[in-house]
C-alpha cells in the first residue's frame, strides 16, 4: 500500500519471484513525490564512499544502513542503468539520471512492474483493519481486501498535497503500534525579519557563505523568505537547529558571509580611512559585501558596531541568526518521526500485526537532501519485501 519508490521497489522483488501484487495508492497516479522531486533534477543517490554515505541517518544509522547495505547507491545506479535510464555523478557527488527529470525513470519502471505480475490500484485510501482483511475508501465505496502479506508504505506527512497525510496514524495507534511524532525535517525555520528587508529581499538567495550550528559547519547557498530562511544549506543542518528550538526555545545559526577572507584581513580594510563615504559604500570597497549580504549585516549586527572596524569584521565572519521556529511539516521536504523502530523486526515486520511490514518514511529516521532519503527508501522496500517473502515460506 503506497505507490511511492518503497512500495514499487517492493512490487519489483515480489512479482521477480512470481508473486501476484496488488499496489493500492490513494492518489489519482502513484509516486507524485518522487516526480515532483524530479521536476528540478532528481537526485537518484550520492556517489561518496558508503561508509560515509551510511553516517548520514543520524540516530537511526544502524537500523537504516542493515537496508543500504543490501542495496547500496552502486546497485542503484546499476537498477537506474537496467531500466534505460543511466545516470551521472554532478560536481557535488550527487547522482541524477542522464536525462535528469524523474518521469522517464518512473515511466519503464511502471512498464516493469505491468510487464510482470502486478496490478496497481488507484484512488484507494486505506481506512484501517477490519477483521483479517483491509478496508479502503474508493470512488466506487467501501471495499475490503485480504492479502496473505501486507507492505504499509505510505510515506509521512510532508508534501500532503501528493498524498502524504498521515491519515493511517490513528489505525496504527488503536492497534497499539507505538509512533513517534512527526517533525520537519529539511525544513525552512522563521526569523522575524524587519519590514524593510522582508519586503525588499524576500526569495532572494545569499550565495556562498559558510553557515554554522553547534560544530557543524555547512557552505553554499541558502534563500532569504519573508518568514525566515530555507534552502539546501539550511536543509543540511535542519535536524540539528530543529532539535536546539524543541529543547531550548531558540536556536542561533551563524553565517560566515565571507568564506574566503579571514577577520583579521577584513578588520585591516575596513580600518582605513572612510573619509565622507557612507558606510554602505565604504562596506562595498572595503569588503565587497552589497545587496542582500550587505542588508543582513545591517540587520543582526547592533548599529552601534558599525564604527569599529573589528566588530563589524567578527560580525561578518559569524553573523548570528537567531531562529525561532521551524516552517510547518507540510512545508518539509521530508520528516522525522513515524513508526519506531522498535515496533518492527529485522525484516521491518509489524510485531503487533505479524504479516504486515512498513518501509521507508512511515519509520522514524530521516536523512538530508543529497540522494539519502530516496536511496533508503528504496533500500527498506527490498529489506521489506525480502522479509515478506520469508514470511511466505514459513506460512
Amino acid at each position: 500500500m503506497g505507490g511511492g519508490p518503497a512500495g514499487l521497489m517492493a512490487a519489483e522483488v515480489l512479482t521477480r519471484a512470481g508473486h501476484a501484487v496488488h499496489i493500492f495508492e490513494a492518489m489519482p497516479t502513484p509516486a507524485r513525490k518522487f516526480l515532483m522531486a524530479g521536476k528540478s533534477g532528481l537526485n537518484i543517490t550520492h556517489s561518496e564512499p558508503l561508509e560515509q554515505f551510511l553516517t548520514r541517518y543520524g540516530a537511526a544509522t544502524d537500523r537504516v544502513s542493515a537496508a543500504v547495505r543490501h542495496f547500496t547507491p552502486d546497485d542503484i545506479r546499476a537498477w537506474a542503468d537496467g531500466l534505460g535510464t543511466p545516470t551521472f555523478v554532478g560536481s557535488s557527488g550527487r547522482v541524477f539520471p542522464e536525462v535528469f527529470k524523474g518521469s522517464p525513470l518512473l515511466r519503464a519502471w511502471l512498464a516493469q512492474l505491468g510487464e510482470g505480475d502486478a496490478t496497481l490500484h488507484t484512488r484507494h485510501r486505506w481506512v484501517g483493519w477490519q477483521d483479517d482483511a483491509h478496508l479502503f475508501e474508493t470512488p466506487g465505496g467501501p471495499r475490503t481486501v485480504k492479502a496473505r502479506t501486507t507492505l504499509f508504505a505510505f510515506g509521512g506527512t510532508s508534501w500532503p498535497r501528493l498524498g502524504g497525510n498521515g491519515n493511517w496514524t490513528s489505525a496504527f495507534e488503536a492497534a497499539g503500534i507505538p509512533l513517534a511524532p512527526f517533525r520537519p525535517a529539511n525544513c525552512g525555520f522563521n526569523h522575524g525579519w524587519s519590514e524593510f528587508l522582508s519586503g525588499r529581499f524576500a526569495g532572494e538567495p545569499v550565495k556562498n557563505v559558510l553557515l554554522g550550528h553547534k560544530g557543524q559547519t555547512v557552505q553554499g547557498d541558502f534563500i532569504v523568505t519573508h518568514h525566515g530562511i530555507e534552502g539546501s544549506s539550511v536543509y543540511a543542518l535542519s535536524a540539528s537547529l530543529r532539535d536546539t528550538i524543541e529543547a531550548e526555545g531558540k536556536a542561533v545559526l551563524t553565517i560566515d558571509l565571507t568564506p574566503d577572507r579571514t577577520v583579521k584581513q577584513l578588520s585591516d580594510a575596513l580600518a582605513r580611512p572612510r573619509g565622507k563615504k557612507s558606510f554602505a559604500t565604504h562596506l562595498k570597497r572595503a569588503t565587497g559585501l552589497t545587496g542582500i549580504k550587505a542588508a543582513l549585516l545591517r540587520e543582526l549586527l547592533p548599529p552601534a558596531t558599525f564604527d569599529v572596524p573589528e566588530k563589524v569584521a567578527a560580525g561578518i565572519k559569524t553573523l548570528p541568526l537567531e531562529l525561532t521556529t521551524t516552517r510547518p511539516v507540510a512545508e518539509a521536504i521530508s520528516v522525522a518521526g513515524g513508526v519506531c523502530f522498535d515496533a518492527v523486526d529485522e525484516h521491518l515486520m509489524l510485531k503487533a500485526v505479524p504479516g504486515q511490514f512498513v518501509a521507508g518514511e512511515m519509520l522514524d529516521w530521516e536523512a538530508p537532501t543529497g540522494g539519502y532519503l530516496l536511496t533508503a527508501c528504496m533500500a527498506e522496500g527490498r529489506q521489506a519485501a525480502n522479509g515478506m517473502l520469508h514470511w511466505l515460506k514459513r506460512d
